[in-house]
């Protein structure tokens, strides 16, 4: 029996698996989310379809207020939270909604919101406290660490660190700095999931992911050999030298220049399949603040990455879906590109149509060949990702130890058994 209605927040609250490093197959989370619903009363949101006009209103950068009321006296409110709490973007309903009249709003479903927005005020206080005293701890021992997404994007993108839902901390540190890095974050509380011998031994996985339970928390160390999404290696030197501060309640914060932190986003989303709506959001609330955008070094940050395609979908999906302007010049680059149309489409069809079901392993790698772009790239950009061994390829016990050529033959077998199958939940 589900719970009844205006209550649901309260429920004990079950989080999604940590996302792995797949070739073919990210799995959904950004960071890793937590639901407010009990599994058992997990809907179907194939019935949530009436719900997308409301939701995507409330996200769009321009939204309309007397559409938004027109739209939101027939809309059911406990699937339209629901919904918006699986693509992460209640903090933008919260918003919204505050500036409809209150005979249009329950009472119940204000107080709701206020309560989970209270809960994620919280949150990112305590991610932010924790933040600083990393880079602090980083910088004792000369290591250099730029932060990404998290509560900087939350800055950039909407001028407020609370309204961009995100449960763990993502930095770029430099390859040669890994172990120090690994070393300083265990001796300060945090497990680490890639072991000082496995480093040692030159191993790369997915992310360095460091967790701390009490209080919990995750932290994720990356760096150009991580990050293999990007279909070439990402120019980490540069990055640094183009680095900017955003400042963090009342402290500044080394992170990706405006240029570099869109392509990263737009890589993010393509690496994920943009099946949560808030990254579509995130690029959209990103382009439209960002007023003094170098449109010239994002296309040629892009370019150095081959990551062309991938910012084109971005900027057509925020187009499309959430109505955001472009200039010409920019709107012009991206409908040349009829690849990214049709990943978009592709994209439009697999959010709205509701359904929780993944993509199938075809469906991945045709979707993952398209978004590189070039005929004679594609395939290779396919296989490199297919036969890269992650954590999860590596054997139990001892992987430090383990042989290089059976950890990559090992890797396409596990994605095949994977998500081989007819599609799956």
């Amino acid at each position: 029996m589900g719970l009844p209605f205006g209550l649901w927040f309260l429920a004990p609250r079950r989080t999604i698996q940590r996302k792995k490093d797949d070739s073919i197959a990210y799995t959904k989370s950004d960071p890793p989310q937590e639901k407010s619903l009990p599994l058992s009363d997990q809907p179907d949101l194939t019935s949530f379809r009436g719900e997308w006009p409301v939701l995507l209103e409330c996200v769009s950068p321009a939204f309309d207020t007397q559409r938004l009321a027109e739209l939101a006296r027939s809309v059911d409110w406990s699937r339209l939270l629901i919904l918006a709490d699986e693509h992460g973007v209640l903090g933008h309903l919260a918003k919204c909604l505050r500036e409809l009249d209150e005979n249009v709003v329950p009472g119940e479903i204000r107080q709701a919101l206020q309560e989970r927005h209270r809960a994620q005020v919280f949150s990112t206080l305590r991610i932010t406290a924790e933040l600083f005293r990393l880079l602090g701890l980083f910088a004792t021992k000369n290591i250099e660490a730029l932060v990404v997404k998290g509560p900087v994007l939350a800055m950039q993108a909407y001028g407020d660190p609370a309204m961009r839902s995100y449960g763990d901390l993502d930095l770029l540190v430099r390859h040669s700095d890994i172990r120090r890095a690994t070393e300083t974050m265990m001796a300060h509380g945090y497990s680490a999931a890639v072991s000082l011998g496995a480093i040692d031994a030159g191993k790369i996985p997915g992310q360095y992911l460091f967790t701390k339970s009490d209080p919990r928390l995750i932290v994720e160390l990356h760096n150009d050999r991580t990050l293999r999404y990007f279909p070439r290696r990402l120019p980490l030197e540069d990055l640094f030298r183009r680095r900017i501060c955003v400042r963090l309640d009342g402290h500044e914060a080394p992170a990706l220049s405006v240029e570099d932190e869109l392509v990263y986003i737009c890589v993010h989303g393509a690496t994920h399949f943009w099946n949560r709506l808030s990254w579509i959001v995130d690029v959209a609330a990103f382009v439209t603040r960002q007023t003094n955008i170098d449109w010239q070094r994002v296309r040629k940050n892009a370019d150095e990455v081959g990551a062309d395609r991938m910012l084109n979908t971005g900027l057509q999906l925020a187009s499309d879906m959430l109505q955001v302007q472009l200039s010409d010049s920019v709107r012009a680059a991206v409908e040349q590109d009829t690849g990214a149309a049709k990943l978009a489409a592709c994209v439009r069809a697999w959010l709205t149509s509701g359904t929780e079901t993944s993509p199938t392993l075809f469906e991945r790698a045709a979707f993952r060949l398209r978004m590189r772009g070039s005929r004679l790239a594609a395939p290779a950009y396919l296989l490199r990702l297919s036969l890269s061994p992650t954590e999860e390829d590596w054997e139990q016990g001892n992987p430090q130890k383990e042989d290089k050529v059976r950890s990559l033959v090992r890797r396409p077998f596990r994605l095949v058994r994977k998500y081989g199958r007819s599609r799956q939940s």
